[in-house]
């Protein structure tokens, strides 16, 4: 996926990216290319980010959307891509809003409620811990530094930020480094959010035919009242209710999920009545070891780019004897058939590749059922 740069018109300021004579990167007047000073944008490459540039005030149009995006950096006030950025900060792709981009950027976030100043040193993920220049070598007055930058700097949420003061040449190319690798890092969290984002508010209602399928896979699960159970990758929170039922009221449920926008809307159809909504990593779940009894997880695993490390994950947080069930309200050759593709024996969720995955992962398969209008694999944990 691409890192869209999207450049400011050529008046009426300088482009905070710009690499000609006498720019703001230029330390004194020669500017690009002298060899002590690469082009910025180099920087992104060199970090293994696809890099594309985007001139709206060439005739360039912004892109409609964000799938295929993995971060966005402007560098100046274009009113056109604000749409694109209010997207980007709903689904929380990375954000890097350079000189008078950083106005544009508190515009896309609508209210102040988002929007906060540099935390406490240590706690930003962009910004850091304050050691070493932001501004220019020998640099002086308010961009003189990090501290300096850091009291200035906009961030929206913990994805966004916003810079409006000029940045020197060698803190520039350290802050765009650390972009490039949050980006890169944060890769396969953004390509699921960008889908998942723009379908969120109709999920609940496209799929609520679903409902019986996903209480009845519930049903299976040898839950007790006064257990604890997850919802794993839970979109609007469907199984939420069943698995209430299941661990009644003296019991705790969480759906957990990683798009911010699908946790909205299963609250907006009262699913923090059932249980409690988390937005984490179901591979890095924010939960002590052994203290859960009974997983679900609907459409998930097989999306995963590594099924074996989220299996080992689950098993970790799961306390013995507790349940896995691994649920899709339709079977494998079904989904293969509606997408047009024969089914695949690399499938994680094919037999000979799931039950030999769950018992490396700490797992015991107890049943396997592939029917045409639904799959389902229960487990149970083994002593650790």
């Amino acid at each position: 996926m691409p890192l869209v740069v999207i450049r400011h018109a050529p008046a009426p300021g300088p482009d905070p990216l710009d690499p000609a004579p006498g720019g703001p990167y230029s330390p004194d007047g020669v500017g690009f290319p002298d060899p002590r000073f690469p082009d910025p944008l180099d920087v992104f490459g060199s970090a293994g980010s696809e890099v594309r540039r985007c001139d709206p005030w060439s005739g360039d149009p912004v892109p409609p959307g964000l799938i295929g995006i993995e971060g966005l950096v402007l560098t100046g006030d274009t009113p056109e891509a604000l749409p694109l950025l209010r997207e980007a900060l709903a689904a929380e792709v990375p954000v890097l809003a350079l000189g008078d981009a950083a106005a544009l950027l508190a515009r896309a976030a609508d209210d102040g409620t988002r929007i906060g100043t540099r935390g406490p040193e240590g706690t930003d993920p962009l910004l850091g811990d304050g050691a070493g220049p932001v501004g220019g070598a020998g640099e002086t007055g308010p961009a003189g530094g990090a501290e300096a930058v850091g009291a200035l700097a906009l961030r929206v949420g913990g994805s966004a930020w916003g810079l409006p003061v000029p940045l020197g040449d060698i803190g520039a190319a350290g802050l765009l480094g650390r972009f490039a690798e949050l980006v890169a890092g944060r890769a396969e969290h953004t390509a699921t959010r960008t889908f998942f984002t723009p379908r969120a508010e109709a999920w609940e209602e496209r799929f609520a035919y679903q409902t019986p399928a996903y209480e009845a896979a519930v049903a299976r699960m040898r839950l007790a009242p006064g257990q604890t159970a997850l919802d794993l990758g839970c979109g609007s929170g469907r199984a939420m209710p069943a698995l209430r039922e299941r661990v009644g009221a003296s019991g705790t449920v969480l759906g957990i999920d990683l798009t911010p926008a699908m946790l909205t809307a299963a609250a907006r159809v009262g699913r923090e009545g059932p249980g409690r909504l988390l937005l984490a990593d179901c591979t890095r779940l924010p939960l002590t070891s052994g203290t859960v009894h009974g997983i679900f997880a609907a459409g998930l695993l097989d999306h995963l780019p590594q099924p074996r490390t989220a299996l080992a994950e689950w098993a970790r947080v799961c306390a013995t004897g507790g349940e896995l069930l691994v649920f899709h309200p339709s079977g494998r050759a079904e989904r293969a058939a509606r997408h047009g593709r024969p089914l695949s024996p690399d499938d994680p969720l094919a037999a000979p590749n799931l039950a030999p995955a769950l018992e490396a992962t700490g797992w015991h398969l107890a049943e396997y059922e592939d029917a045409p209008s639904h799959f389902v694999c229960r487990a149970h944990r083994l002593p650790a």
